[in-house]
């Protein structure tokens, strides 16, 4: 296979996983929106809509095996397919997340909120801002961006702690308060991991660029000497 082939392929591979990187954002989107309003029915789109990306990701896997098995990559060109493989997995389990968001919605949708929603929006705009910026550095190969998106998982733990001390005096103060607390302290808890797994994401941009391990403990450390 000539070269140009070759890159050509990597371009749709890149592209496949663009595409669930759109759809991952919409259906988080959808989801905080829906227990926002309370919308059953958006809710429900959400749940159903994770299939596509469950679908996306197969796929995805299957054209990586695919090029491992008939081009044999080596040195860049296989930690890219890698890489691919590894973040399909990653945008997978933050569909999940999402769909989660949305069950816990269906079971609340009837029920005031405990509270206006205020950090629970604002920490789903903070991971889905590091998902974008995951995947364009990726895209652009850009190392520096990469990094960002790891340090700003910081304020997204700072917001989930927040939010954990100001639902667990909601549930001192009233045990009345604990059942409606806890489904927002979960929601929080799939926001946070989805910002965790955009960390992944950068992660894996660095070990792709510059061929070494990488790990949020080791970069975390790195920013505190400078």
């Amino acid at each position: 296979m000539l070269r140009s082939d070759f890159d050509r392929l990597l371009e749709t591979l890149q592209s496949d996983l663009g595409e669930m990187g759109r759809l991952v954002e919409e259906t988080t989107k959808q989801a905080i929106r829906a227990l926002q309003n309370r919308d059953a029915d958006l809710a429900q789109q959400v749940i159903d809509h994770d299939d596509v990306i469950d679908n996306l990701q197969d796929t995805l896997e299957t054209k990586c095996l695919g090029i491992l098995a008939t081009q044999q990559p080596a040195a860049t060109d296989l930690r890219t397919v890698m890489s691919v493989v590894h973040m399909g997995v990653e945008l997978e389990r933050m569909g999940d997340y999402a769909e989660g968001i949305a069950k816990i919605c269906l079971r609340i949708y009837q029920e005031p909120l405990l509270k206006p929603l205020i950090d629970i929006p604002r920490m789903a705009e903070l991971a889905l801002k590091m998902l974008n910026e995951g995947l364009q550095a990726f895209a652009e190969r850009d190392e520096d961006l990469a990094r960002k998106v790891c340090a700003d998982d910081d304020a997204v733990d700072d917001l989930y702690d927040q939010i954990y001390r100001e639902l667990l005096t909601y549930m001192l103060e009233d045990p009345r308060n604990i059942q409606r607390a806890t489904y927002l302290l979960w929601v929080a808890h799939d926001l946070e991991r989805i910002a965790d797994r955009a960390t992944n994401i950068a992660e894996r941009v660095i070990w792709l660029i510059s061929g070494g391990s990488v790990s949020t403990r080791a970069l975390k450390s790195e920013r505190s000497l400078r």
